[in-house]
C-alpha cells in the first residue's frame, strides 16, 4: 500500500557477499520500471559498472559442463549472463530441484519437456540451476540456455565456450521467437562471441549479422546438436 503514495520506488538488490549491487526501478509515475543501474562497492564506496555483461562473465570458467551464457534484457540494456546447472544421481526418493535466480516453475517446466519430449531420464536426478552472480532473469527468452545447461551437465558435455543461446522453449520442445534481438547480438559481438544459437523465426525477416555466426534452431533437439554435437 505504501508504495501507492510516492511517485518512486527502487530497491537495491544484491548477494551480501557480491562486491555489486543493483539499483532497480519498481515504480516511476514519468517513466519506465524496467530500467536498472549495477554498481561495484570499493573502498571509495559505490561505482557505476559500465559493462556488466563483462562483470558478470568475468570469472566464467571455460570447457566446463553444465556453463552457458544467455542475453537478458534489463529494460532497455541487454547483459549477457552466465547460467549453470549441476545434474547429479539422486539418493532421494524426490531428487532435489533448487534455482537461484531463475524462475522456479519454469525451470520445472524445461526439465518436463527434456524429459517428454528429448527422452532423457532426468526424474532420478537432483537439478541445481544458476544464474551466477546474485542476477535474477525474469525473461522466458533464457529458456533454451537453460536446457541446453541442463543436459550439457546430465551428458558431461562442454558447449562451445564462445556461443550465446537464446528462445524461448515451449511445451512441445518447439523454439520460439525473442525480441530485442539485435541488441543481445551486438552485445554478444562485443564481448568477442562467435556463435549464436537464436529461433529460426527470429531470421525468416532475413536478419543477418557480418561479424557473428548465426545459427537459427526451430526445436530443442536441434539446439543441442549444434551446442553439444
Amino acid at each position: 500500500m505504501l508504495e501507492h503514495m510516492v511517485d518512486v520506488v527502487l530497491y537495491f538488490e544484491g548477494e551480501r557477499h557480491q562486491a555489486f549491487r543493483i539499483l532497480r526501478g519498481v515504480k516511476n509515475r514519468f517513466g519506465s520500471t524496467n530500467e536498472i543501474g549495477i554498481f561495484q562497492i570499493g573502498e571509495a564506496g559505490l561505482r557505476e559498472v559500465d559493462n556488466p555483461s563483462q562483470l558478470f562473465l568475468g570469472e566464467r570458467p571455460t570447457g566446463v559442463a553444465g556453463s552457458v551464457v544467455v542475453a537478458t534484457m534489463e529494460g532497455s540494456r541487454p547483459v549477457l549472463v552466465e547460467v549453470q546447472a549441476l545434474v547429479a544421481p539422486s539418493s532421494l526418493g524426490t531428487p532435489r530441484r533448487m534455482t537461484s535466480g531463475l524462475d522456479s516453475g519454469r525451470v520445472a517446466m524445461i526439465l518436463a519437456v527434456l524429459e517428454k519430449r528429448i527422452g532423457l531420464q532426468l526424474q532420478y536426478q537432483d537439478t541445481y540451476v544458476n544464474a551466477v552472480g546474485g542476477v535474477r532473469i525474469q525473461e522466458p527468452a533464457s529458456d533454451l540456455g537453460v536446457a541446453v545447461a541442463i543436459v550439457s551437465s546430465f551428458q558431461d558435455k562442454a558447449p562451445g565456450p564462445r556461443d550465446l543461446i537464446l528462445g524461448e522453449v515451449g511445451l512441445a520442445g518447439e523454439v520460439r521467437g525473442v525480441s530485442r534481438l539485435e541488441s543481445r547480438v551486438n552485445e554478444a559481438v562485443k564481448l568477442g562471441f562467435s556463435r549464436v544459437i537464436l529461433p529460426a523465426s527470429n531470421l525468416r525477416s532475413g536478419y543477418n549479422h557480418r561479424e557473428i555466426e548465426l545459427i537459427g534452431v526451430a526445436s530443442v533437439t536441434e539446439a543441442l546438436q549444434y551446442a553439444l554435437g
